[in-house]
């Protein structure tokens, strides 16, 4: 298992590193002049001076290479650089608005799975009755609806129309319902009708057949026989899920005013902010490939056949 643990965690500086190219080729080839957004928030007159030093100061008169090389040598040493606007340490910026982000998005992964679960487990025990057929139309419904439109539904019903909870802004538990069930409807449907595929296929094995004929509780050939058979899908579309939540929170803060990182993000794509963004897309990078190493370390465990490269294991 160590070693297992040591191969993918070899792999994470190269995936950083050819993400920060990306990442840095993308912004530079954006439309826009980064040194003018500069002048304009720092209200400053853009006369053909003030733009040449601004260029200099934030090192855009470089070539493209030597502001890679300069910016992934801080990176290095995590200092991303100051914010156009702010003028603040962008890690610093980040490191403030990013709690934020992670209540919202542990949030949404609890409602989830806490809800996927069972929705799929009974969907799949109860095929093509009325329960069947609801979860699916509400699977359907969640993977049809935008996460934003859902949310000013929510906000319509909840705060406009019965005044039950607050519309905007991070409080108690109740300003963080609306906006993590808005996050969390994309994936607990795409969760629910995962599960309850992966429930009918299992069922239907001959271990299943055998443990009943046994006489086995139902209970027991339900969760430990069928449930954890099914658990391997499961668990890879939990640390896809993952990325979902945090890209999704981006859209999501916006509409509820939610003070985390992807509203930042989101200011700073209009403001051309090019250190808080190459920071942000790195740290959401990093977030990423950590959780589906974690995925991959708990797929190994439940299927030791992963660990020996996927021999003998299964499609």
């Amino acid at each position: 298992m160590l070693s297992y643990i040591l191969r993918r965690l070899a792999v994470l500086p190269v995936i950083l590193l050819a993400v920060s190219l990306v990442i840095f080729a993308i912004l530079r080839l954006a439309p826009g002049d980064p040194a003018m957004a500069y002048l304009r928030l720092s209200q400053i007159p853009p006369t053909t001076e003030n733009l040449a030093l601004a260029r200099e100061t934030l090192g855009l008169d470089k070539p493209l290479s030597a502001q890679y090389a300069t910016w992934l040598a801080k990176a290095a040493r995590l200092d991303f650089g100051r914010s156009y606007v702010t003028g603040r340490p962008v890690m610093d910026e980040i490191l403030y608005y990013l709690p934020a982000t992670l209540e919202l998005a542990g949030a949404s992964l609890l409602i989830t799975l806490g809800l996927s679960v069972p929705m799929g487990v009974a969907a799949a025990l109860r095929r093509d009755t009325a329960l069947d057929h609801l979860t699916r139309a509400v699977a359907f419904a969640g993977v049809s609806i935008p996460n934003f439109w859902f949310g000013f539904l929510l906000v319509w019903l909840f705060s406009v129309q019965l005044g039950w909870l607050p519309p905007l802004g991070r409080g108690g538990l109740s300003h963080l319902v609306m906006p993590a069930v808005s996050l969390a409807l994309m994936s607990l449907a795409v969760n629910t009708r995962l599960i309850r595929a992966s429930m009918l296929e299992t069922m239907h094995h001959r271990f299943i057949l055998y443990a009943r004929a046994r006489g086995v509780g139902e209970g027991t050939v339900v969760w430990r026989h069928m449930f954890v058979n099914a658990l391997i899908p499961i668990l890879t579309a939990t640390g896809m899920h993952v990325g979902e939540l945090l890209g999704g929170a981006v859209v999501v803060e916006s509409v509820f005013s939610w003070p985390g990182v992807g509203r930042y993000a989101v200011s700073s794509i209009y403001n051309r902010d090019f250190p808080v963004l190459q920071c942000f897309m790195l740290v959401m990078t990093v977030i990423f490939v950590v959780c589906n190493l974690a995925v991959d370390i708990a797929y190994a465990v439940a299927d030791p056949r992963m660990r020996l490269g996927g021999q003998g294991g299964r499609a």
